[in-house]
């Protein structure tokens, strides 16, 4: 589901309240002890999950906290939860290409009668999950990753590992469990997008077959609703992380990078670390955030420092959970080899408080590097996306990143949209009333849909994406 978790009736009053917890700031997980699992990173404008979504023990009680700090409890025991069970992807291809919330597998709390209560996705609590592929990690070992094991521990109810015969959808045939999920774009956007684009073509097609002059200009208004859904959904993002970050009060790490490397404004005004008593936030090139906890067993618990076994030369520092397994990546030459490369490197070790060491690179696919190979040594690490996007962009990649339509939206709307507000913007030259209208309302959906775009282009191809020897007056020594 999108910004609602879905439960029948009979659920909900098995299950437990909802109740809601202020925490102490924005994004806090105060109000909960560890383990607490944190869901995957986002971009910016749904940064409000990454920051506030949260799964966590309360007593004898499994909490699903939302977005708006409101919190689900489901009862742990007799009347409420008793068991859980992963559910491994089936085909994991088709799981992929149809399912992508499921491609770790689900893990299904079920009650004293069988039934499924409460459905999580394992890739929605996955914190790097936009930075490793299903073949790089397997779905055994996100239990532990996400910390839903430590979770299921401490709630003190059995776990069963389950292969599925057949997809997630057929395993809750007859149920309406509750989702700890949220979508990308929230419930209200994509239901405005559908009645804007609806109502446009209803009402264009009832324009042309009834001479009715208010019917085009209802029309305009119903397509303008797609771009302006877009706006304020970004505008309310923006907003929202500007004026309730957590993140002030934060020890903060930026790059340090070795000049020549190919260093961007926008990597060095975007990509940081920053350290809170109980997080570590990671933010990349394009934007996107991401929380991994400290103190506990699934999160930051100490750092490795990789250098090429030949020569000696720092490559990048990997930091791990208690597991011992990589969970971020930052590159050396863009985050430690600039003229404050070390200044950044002791913040950073001094901000975590955990043990590190230098370690020889070994690649995770057995393939050592050839003489004359061009690609990045990380190419050959489990988390080479990871180091991908915690490094400079090409500008033409880092504009097509960061594009709503490209990588949020998708499709070839920025043109359709314009297209489709040719018909009635041609009222503009129109005597009539109506007719008018219907023009300035095309004028403003096509100003809306493109005015943006262009923007973001042409800021990045002038501006943030032009390469920069030195960092900029912004950044904090």
């Amino acid at each position: 589901m999108d910004d609602e978790q879905r439960m029948s009736n009979d659920q909900a009053s098995r299950a437990g309240r909802i109740v809601t917890e202020r925490a102490a700031h924005d994004g806090s997980t105060s109000a909960s002890v560890e383990p607490v699992v944190r869901p995957r990173g986002r971009r910016p404008h749904r940064a409000g999950v990454v920051r506030r979504a949260r799964l966590y023990a309360d007593g004898n009680a499994l909490v699903v906290r939302d977005h708006r700090l409101r919190a689900r409890r489901y009862p742990i025991g007799d009347d409420g939860i008793r068991r859980a069970v992963f559910l491994l992807p089936g085909d994991l291809w088709e799981t992929v290409a149809k399912r992508p919330a499921e491609r770790w597998g689900v893990v299904i709390f079920e009650g004293a009668d069988g039934r499924p209560v409460l459905q999580v996705p394992v890739a929605e609590w996955l914190p790097e999950a936009e930075s490793v592929g299903v073949v790089e990690l397997q779905a055994s070992n996100c239990l532990s990753r996400t910390g839903l094991k430590a979770l299921i521990t401490v709630l003190g109810i059995p776990c069963e590992e389950r292969a599925p015969s057949r997809d997630v959808s057929g395993e809750l045939v007859g149920s309406r469990p509750g989702r700890a999920a949220w979508s990308d774009l929230p419930r209200w956007h994509s239901w405005t997008r559908a009645i804007g684009g609806l109502g446009w073509f209803v009402a264009l097609v009832a324009s042309f077959a009834a001479d009715i002059g208010w019917v085009l200009p209802v029309a305009a208004a119903a397509l303008f609703l797609v771009p302006a859904s877009d706006l304020l959904l970004r505008v309310m993002g923006w907003w929202h992380n500007r004026r309730h970050s957590p993140l002030a009060e934060a020890a903060l790490i930026v790059p340090s990078p070795q000049p020549g490397s190919g260093a961007t404004r926008r990597f060095l005004r975007t990509a940081s670390v920053h350290v809170l008593p109980s997080d570590v936030v990671l933010t990349d090139t394009v934007g996107e955030e991401r929380w991994i906890g400290r103190h506990t067993g699934h999160g930051v618990a100490r750092m490795a420092r990789l250098v090429d076994p030949k020569t000696g030369r720092p490559l990048g520092v990997e930091i791990r959970d208690g597991d011992g397994e990589a969970r971020a990546l930052l590159p050396w030459r863009h985050w430690f080899e600039g003229p404050r490369g070390s200044a950044r490197w002791a913040g950073l070790t001094t901000a975590l408080a955990v043990p590190w060491a230098d370690e020889e690179f070994r690649p995770a696919h057995g393939a050592a590097q050839r003489d004359g190979d061009t690609e990045p040594w990380w190419h050959r690490h489990a988390l080479a996306a990871d180091a991908r996007k915690m490094s400079p962009l090409a500008p033409a990649e880092a504009r097509k990143e960061t594009s709503w339509h490209r990588s949020v939206i998708g499709g070839s709307e920025v043109l359709l949209i314009p297209l489709f507000s040719l018909v009635p913007l041609a009222g503009l030259l129109s005597d009539e009333g109506p007719a008018r209208l219907a023009g300035l309302l095309s004028l403003l959906t096509i100003a809306a849909e493109l005015g943006p775009a262009a923007a973001s282009s042409l800021s990045g191809r002038f501006w943030y994406d032009r390469v920069v020897d030195e960092p900029t007056t912004s950044e904090p020594s």
